[in-house]
């Protein structure tokens, strides 16, 4: 397997030296992320979002099928991750790294087993039918922090999506098509974000947001707190073996409540603004823009 390649000793040091001296490469403060792009697709559930030059593309899908047999009041929900050469040499086809299997473990907890998708509303038929959303990640660039840029584009594809429009009479299930009705959003419960610090130093004591790919390579440890605006923590996983104060870490769980925060409003105010543009000319011009494509 390749190895990525590491930045040279000099560059270590004078990263480290210039964290020790309160100062980042890039200028930023130590709580600071880096300026924040979304962009929706032309389909609902395409979300293209980037922190800095580190660009997720997220993209949700629906079918139909059977529900698993000990749950058959639900639907099935999955996220799939893929991180191709094109991000990064370090990366292999069907060679899940290191860094890919976190990376969809912490989506895992953050997104689907937190409950932010109400999966009992995905039933359509009960223990025969139901649906299907599966949301693939695909990493187009990567310099660091994959996990919080992955977890915003997932959140905002998922409440972007919109699924076929179904009925059943008479157990005959019909999914409607766009032209016949309009499809519906997913029954959504809670944005959950993920907030990753990087601490360096001997004891951790320096904590960094929102690492690029160099401050990265030279971290003695990591911590991730997945939260909604509402304080309700999802997860955290602490990663590296240097010990963190835990005073350090209730300073940093309540900076990130604020930056999940942040990430909703902001979230919510792309959404209103992609609705008001779709709803510019009705449904029959969304209908046109479909035939032009």
């Amino acid at each position: 397997m390749p190895r990525e390649i590491e930045p040279s000793l000099n560059e270590k040091q004078f990263v480290l030296q210039a964290l020790q001296e309160k100062f980042r490469l890039d200028g930023r403060q130590f709580d600071q992320y880096r300026p924040l792009e979304l962009t929706f697709g032309d389909q609902y559930g395409v979300a293209d979002v980037a922190f800095g030059k580190t660009k997720i593309l997220a993209k949700a899908s629906a079918e139909v099928t059977v529900p698993y047999a000990d749950r058959p009041l639900d639907g099935v929900f999955a996220i799939a991750t893929e991180l191709s050469p094109m991000a990064s040499p370090a990366f292999e086809v069907n060679r899940p790294t290191e860094t890919e299997v976190l990376l969809s473990r912490l989506l895992e907890k953050t997104v689907r087993r937190s409950g932010a998708l109400d999966t009992e509303s995905l039933c359509l038929v009960a223990g025969q039918k139901c649906w299907s959303i599966r949301v693939d990640v695909h990493v187009l660039s990567h310099d660091g922090n994959l996990i919080d840029t992955a977890c915003f584009a997932v959140v905002a594809a998922l409440r972007h999506f919109r699924k076929p429009d179904t009925s059943v009479e008479g157990g005959i299930l019909t999914v409607y098509t766009p032209a016949e009705r309009e499809p519906v959003p997913l029954s959504w419960l809670h944005s959950p974000f993920c907030v990753t610090w990087s601490f360096y130093g001997d004891r951790g004591e320096i904590a960094v947001l929102d690492a690029t790919w160099t401050e990265e390579q030279i971290r003695v440890a990591s911590c991730t707190i997945s939260l909604n605006r509402h304080g309700e923590i999802c997860q955290i996983s602490k990663l590296g073996g240097t010990p963190v104060e835990a005073v350090a870490l209730l300073q940093c769980t309540s900076i990130a409540l604020t930056k999940a925060k942040d990430f909703s409003v902001f979230l919510d105010k792309k959404l209103a603004e992609d609705t008001k543009k779709r709803n510019i000319g009705g449904f029959m011009a969304e209908l046109r823009s479909e035939n032009d494509r």
